[in-house]
């Protein structure tokens, strides 16, 4: 039975069951707590500055599943963070089995050492599962858009029909997007925290090459400097994060609109169904990616405005990033794990793309018959017949060709059939499948880690 008290994901669907969801987890968090208690205790030993035999012991009662989470949580109050008796456990803990060993809980460390250290480790430790959802769905939109790359739709802009584009540039422009979030992701080395108690190392003997040490022990980056108030990894992090749930939101904004019942160019390979209406067929993959993508930039920006953090440890700011960190890393998640489901079974409708071309009578290509026009007429007075035309067209229902027919100056210079050539809109997708082609080309950037 799930604790009454526990988030359980019920409000949060796109991240409920995730893989990301747990590696995020409260017990996530204590484990890297307690990885990080282990590794520096580690260090110390591997520095010939504790026992060996403390590290061990540190080391063997660092396990998660020792530990009351919730009463962690409750008991965090009185402190303001977890680690403050997560420690106090840690060190009983050890002491019940070597009592000398557990005078080497914690030395010289502060809490926010062992927090953001963990922090860093659940985030080195869960991207790696975004990342690998970003490549699959990168991977289904590349097929998208190789199999439509000549598919000609309506290009929008600004809700109106502009001129033709091909689905497949539309597909190769998500995937841009997701490989965008990808490298930004993937170049991402979470760092290390150890500083002591106002980031001077002061309580270490030889505490820069201790820092080393200890960054090697967590798998994590070695930093420069110790970062309490210098939030650069937080707000890499936060950005990168943000990003890539912004930028797999385009993807399902895109996806809403052509879905739309009187639209109906894609859908979703399994949509969701209604509580009140049988008939519905929900875009629920892309909704779920929407809903994310409209909650990571207001979390990003309390993350960002954590970097006017006061003095060597700030009251508020540092603490204040903890959850929304933890909510990016699960939307992201959330909505990767999501984008792989809809790129993978999104279903195409072409008849119904050709059939949308036609739905302004030939207005669509305007741009183009100015253009073969302007030579003839000059370009002044190409585009006035075309506004004119245009305008009849569409007041009058006519269909372009025979608003431009009436029109005697275009009947003259554009022969019948030379004129009913150049308002196919399926013929004026211009570079579209060349830039598919090129877009195609471009693969992940690949970081050593």
């Amino acid at each position: 039975m799930w604790d009454s008290g526990a988030d359980a994901g019920l409000l949060s669907p796109v991240r409920a069951g995730s893989a990301v969801e747990a590696a995020t987890g409260d017990t996530a968090f204590v484990q890297a707590m307690l990885d990080a208690e282990a590794a520096l205790t580690r260090a110390l030993a591997e520095a010939g500055r504790a026992p060996a035999d403390a590290a061990r012991a540190v080391v063997a009662a660092a396990r998660a599943e020792r530990y009351d989470i919730r009463g962690l949580a409750l008991r965090a109050r009185s402190g303001g963070n977890p680690v403050i008796p997560l420690v106090a456990d840690l060190t009983a803990a050890v002491a019940a089995e070597d009592e000398a060993a557990a005078e080497w809980v914690h030395r010289g460390a502060t809490s926010q050492d062992i927090l953001d250290t963990a922090t860093m480790l659940v985030a080195a430790r869960a991207l790696p599962l975004i990342v690998a959802d970003l490549d699959r769905t990168a991977a289904a939109l590349a097929r998208l858009a190789e199999a439509h790359r000549d598919t000609p739709l309506p290009g929008r802009t600004l809700t109106q029909h502009a001129v033709p584009t091909t689905f497949g540039l539309k597909a190769a422009g998500w995937r841009a997007l997701v490989l965008d979030a990808r490298d930004r992701l993937a170049a991402l080395r979470p760092p290390a925290q150890l500083g002591g108690a106002a980031g001077t190392l002061a309580a270490f003997e030889d505490g820069v090459g201790l820092l080393g040490r200890f960054a090697a022990e967590t798998g994590l980056a070695e930093p420069g400097l110790p970062w309490h108030t210098l939030r650069t990894p937080v707000a890499d992090l936060g950005c990168a994060l943000a990003f890539t749930v912004g930028a797999l939101g385009k993807a399902a904004a895109d996806v809403l609109v052509l879905t739309r019942t009187e639209i109906g160019e894609v859908a979703e390979g399994s949509g969701g169904g209604s509580s009140a209406m049988p008939h519905k067929s929900n875009p629920v993959r892309a909704t779920l990616i929407a809903a994310a993508a409209r909650q990571a930039p207001a979390l990003a920006a309390t993350l960002l405005g954590a970097l006017t953090a006061e003095d060597e440890r700030p009251a508020g700011a540092w603490h204040a990033e903890w959850q929304p960190l933890r909510e990016l890393l699960r939307l992201a998640g959330g909505a990767a794990r999501d984008a792989v489901e809809l790129a993978e079974s999104l279903r195409v409708f072409p008849d119904r793309m050709t059939d949308h071309l036609q739905l302004t009578g030939g207005l669509i290509v305007s741009e183009r018959i100015t253009a073969a026009l302007a030579p003839r007429l000059g370009r002044s007075r190409a585009k006035e017949l075309l506004t004119r035309a245009s305008r009849r067209a569409a007041e009058e229902g006519t269909g372009l060709v025979a608003a431009l027919a009436r029109e005697p100056e275009v009947a003259k210079a554009l022969p019948a059939e030379e004129l009913r050539t150049l308002t196919d809109p399926s013929a004026y997708t211009g570079a579209a499948p060349a830039l598919v082609a090129r877009a195609l080309r471009r693969t992940a950037h690949h970081h050593d880690g």
